[in-house]
């Protein structure tokens, strides 16, 4: 007779309601570790790491910025300046659009002479590491200074007699330090350019006070002083106290001051606006159309920078003290609203 034996196992029908409610919190918890890890990593699949903001300029105050204030574009992995060094003097041409040795030295206004040794060549691309070493055979750097006329600026006050001059402040010269690469031949000196060059002292104006005011009464009238008198005293006690200060009427000196004082009053410009630019020019270069300020590159009259922004009021604006004049003021117009804003602004920073 066989034997029967009922079976162990235990079957969905046998579970506890204990033991159902356990399988269910296990099954609860692997499906939370799942789709956790599902979710995390969709994440991570989908994070993208934050680009680091890029440049888009530069502090004006900057140890490599000239006296006037400029924005540069973003780098864009484009070399921004180059370093050229000729006969052991270093210079810095900025610009925005290098692609080789050649545009470098377009862009400074660098001319290569027969007999010129240029490392590397001409067609080499540089970024901003690359030093562009020129060597010219017979040739050494001369340093010489030279003379900045000062200017004579009048102007009117009350405060003296109608007719009557005072001078205000004495005018001093100042100095433009050039650094020349020039080839001698004995004591002949066959070629001379001028590398670098900056207003090393700047000129001090010298300053006339122009009376308008009313002859003063006799003293004996003084004595007897009438009401109607000391109305009119008042009245123009208040009216000196509200003039706005004026920054006076400059005298031209030069080919280059009388034409840009034509100019100006020809188109719409005031004697006001012409002593402004004399002022800025006289400290920015000396009025030195080939000023180059050795650390940063800027250029000519009114220091540019880099100077090849003037060429968009001429292609001679290297060599040409109007075009560089003309870009002056529709520079200063743009940035300052006037020239005269740009003139208030220099006074309080002395860059522009």
């Amino acid at each position: 007779m066989s034997a029967h034996h009922k079976s162990n196992n235990p079957t969905l029908r046998s579970l506890s309601r204990r033991q159902w409610m356990r399988i269910a919190a296990a099954a609860a918890g692997v499906g939370l570790v799942v789709t956790g890890g599902l979710a995390t990593r969709s994440i991570y699949a989908d994070a993208k790491p934050e680009a680091a903001p890029q440049p888009t300029a530069y502090s004006v105050s900057d140890s490599h910025a000239a006296s006037r204030g400029n924005a540069r574009e973003a780098l864009d992995g484009e070399a921004t300046y180059v370093n050229v060094s000729i006969n052991g003097k270093t210079r810095t041409v900025l610009g925005t659009n290098f692609t080789d040795v050649k545009s470098v030295l377009d862009a400074g206004d660098i001319t290569l002479e027969s007999g010129d040794t240029v490392k590397p060549d001409l067609r080499t691309p540089v970024d901003e590491s690359t030093t562009i070493e020129i060597t010219r055979a017979g040739a050494k750097m001369e340093t010489e200074e030279s003379k900045i006329p000062f200017n004579t600026v009048k102007k009117e006050t009350a405060d003296l007699p109608k007719g009557t001059e005072k001078v205000q402040t004495e005018g001093q010269e100042g100095v433009l330090e050039k650094t020349n690469l020039v080839t001698r031949s004995g004591d002949k000196v066959i070629s001379s350019n001028t590398f670098t060059s900056y207003v090393k002292k700047a000129p001090v104006e010298k300053v006339v006070l122009v009376g308008t005011g009313v002859q003063q009464a006799a003293p004996a009238q003084q004595a007897q002083p009438s009401t109607t008198q000391k109305t009119e005293g008042n009245a123009s006690s208040n009216n000196n106290a509200a003039a706005s200060p004026s920054i006076g009427t400059t005298v031209p000196v030069g080919d280059m001051q009388q034409w840009a004082h034509d100019y100006l009053l020809a188109n719409g410009g005031t004697e006001a606006d012409f002593t402004a630019t004399v002022y800025i020019i006289s400290h920015e270069s000396g009025w030195s159309v080939t000023a180059t300020n050795a650390s940063s590159g800027a250029y000519g009259l009114a220091q540019a920078l880099p100077g090849s922004k003037m060429a968009s009021h001429g292609a001679d604006w290297a060599t040409n003290y109007q075009t560089q004049l003309k870009w002056f003021w529709d520079y200063c117009k743009g940035r300052y609203g006037s020239i005269q804003g740009a003139y208030t602004f220099w006074q309080a920073n002395h860059w522009y």
